[in-house]
């Protein structure tokens, strides 16, 4: 398996997204899934990640640059057949060291509540990252979890 930044949507990565899709659908009404359709992610603020194994792509993650100090960590999905593998570990890992190289400080993320994603709040709180409040234009909302990280410097 290895991480490489995705420049254009493949198919592949419109599958991926539409299996994310269903997934966050199913644990939350619409106006509280916040995942990102595949024309928002491709965008000059995000850097896209596809985590590769073979010829198949088996996870992705995004990483959208709010300003010059923060980003925020968007649509972290592995195919459920690939999960327990450390894919998302090593996605996340890519994540928070390209954004250590730019020059951010903090990271933010919003994820759901729902049992479905305990493993993704497991693997982002083992990471460093605690739970806070809305950031940006989120606001408190039953069916979300908003968490932050504090970066260290790029040595």
């Amino acid at each position: 398996m290895h991480i490489e930044i995705l420049h254009s949507p493949t198919p592949a990565f419109q599958a991926l997204v539409d299996i994310h899709t269903v997934f966050c659908d199913g644990t939350a009404p619409a106006e509280s899934c916040h995942r990102l359709p595949v024309s928002a992610l491709f965008t000059p603020d995000m850097t896209v990640w596809g985590a590769v194994d073979g010829d198949s792509l088996i996870g992705m993650g995004a990483l959208k640059q709010l300003s010059d100090t923060e980003g925020e960590i968007k649509s972290m999905h592995t195919l459920a057949v690939a999960r327990g593998k450390g894919i998302a570990g090593a996605l996340l890992q890519t994540i928070i060291a390209t954004a250590t190289q730019k020059g951010l400080r903090t990271l933010w993320l919003e994820t759901g509540v729902h049992a479905d994603f305990t493993a993704a709040r497991t693997l982002y709180a083992a990471q460093g990252f605690t739970e806070c409040g809305p950031f940006g234009s989120y606001v408190s909302d039953p069916h979300s979890t908003f968490m932050t990280h504090k970066l260290e410097a790029a040595q």
